[in-house]
């Protein structure tokens, strides 16, 4: 599988990562758990390596993730690049978790690497913190903290704009999350800035959640997909699409999906996409996609023009 080379980490990654959120829990263990049972999780994850991917990216509060993890791939750890976070705001949990106090960073990587059984992370980001969240509690001194430790090879942050570019400002950070996607293109030039700069680019998001399978679970995704930025829904990204005629594009069977994915990784300045599932057989079609590699930049080109022509910039 094509490689990268993540930054001015000189990680070389897989231009597919895997996100493994997917492997969360069972249905059994909360509402957003949908495996059928744990060996499920160890058949995924040991696919995933089998496959030729050597960079995953996990969260502490991504459910029992880090458990699975740490439970059928802990041996095999020289094969990949262990991406992890830190602190979200947002996150509800028991303890001093949830925040970005100096206590709730250390723990948190402390309960992950405990989960994963593992040493260190390759690489440690702070899980879509403001500027704001991190200049009050010092954490940029905490993440220095951690690394001097040898818990993690190297920083990063996940987030969006405007936070971005204050985060970029501080010469810290080696590694960026950022999402982006033909149907999510906000992020397009931030990515090629952040490259320029010597940080790495992880984007998620790349395959736009999906295509909606049926009006059923189209529906779903309007009410659950709710883009980084304020902006149009799921299903009327979509349409945009549609409108676009970029179906034109696609190769004999390859499906809107995969398709995506091709073109995020088009992208000249991202360097991993993380996808994440729990089914082998989309596993197995993000592989091929990933294989395949990136479109022509005749074909790049000209479908920008037409996903800028609905109202889908990508680029200044």
């Amino acid at each position: 599988m094509r490689k990268t080379t993540l930054g001015r980490t000189g990680l070389e990654i897989t231009q597919l990562g895997y996100g493994a959120l997917e492997v969360r829990g069972t249905k059994a263990d909360d509402d957003r758990g949908r495996m059928p049972n744990e060996d499920h999780a160890g058949h995924i994850l040991n696919g995933v390596l089998d496959s030729g991917i050597n960079f995953i990216d996990t969260a502490w509060c991504y459910g029992r993730s880090e458990e699975m993890m740490g439970r059928y791939i802990n041996k095999r750890r020289d094969e990949y690049i262990l991406a992890g976070k830190t602190g979200h705001g947002r996150c509800s949990a028991k303890g001093p978790f949830g925040s970005y106090t100096r206590d709730a960073l250390i723990g948190c990587v402390e309960k992950s690497l405990q989960d994963l059984q593992v040493d260190y992370f390759d690489v440690l980001q702070l899980h879509n913190p403001t500027a704001e969240d991190v200049e009050e509690n010092g954490c940029i001194e905490v993440l220095q903290e951690i690394k001097a430790k040898g818990l993690t090879r190297f920083l990063g942050v996940s987030s969006v704009l405007p936070h971005l570019e204050k985060h970029l400002a501080t010469g810290v950070y080696d590694v960026f999350q950022i999402p982006y996607s033909a149907l999510e293109p906000e992020h397009h030039d931030i990515i090629t800035k952040i490259a320029e700069a010597g940080g790495g680019t992880i984007i998620r998001g790349g395959v736009a959640k999906g295509e909606p399978a049926s009006a059923a679970v189209a529906a779903s995704r309007v009410e659950n997909w709710k883009p980084s930025l304020g902006g149009s829904s799921g299903l009327k990204r979509w349409n945009m699409f549609e409108e676009a005629k970029l179906d034109e594009f696609r190769q004999e069977n390859e499906s809107r999906t995969a398709f995506l994915l091709r073109f995020t990784i088009s992208h000249p300045h991202i360097h991993t996409i993380i996808v994440g599932t729990q089914n082998p057989d989309h596993l197995n079609d993000n592989v091929e996609a990933a294989q395949r590699g990136p479109l022509s930049p005749e074909t790049y080109a000209e479908i920008k023009k037409r996903l800028e022509s609905v109202g889908l910039k990508h680029g200044a």
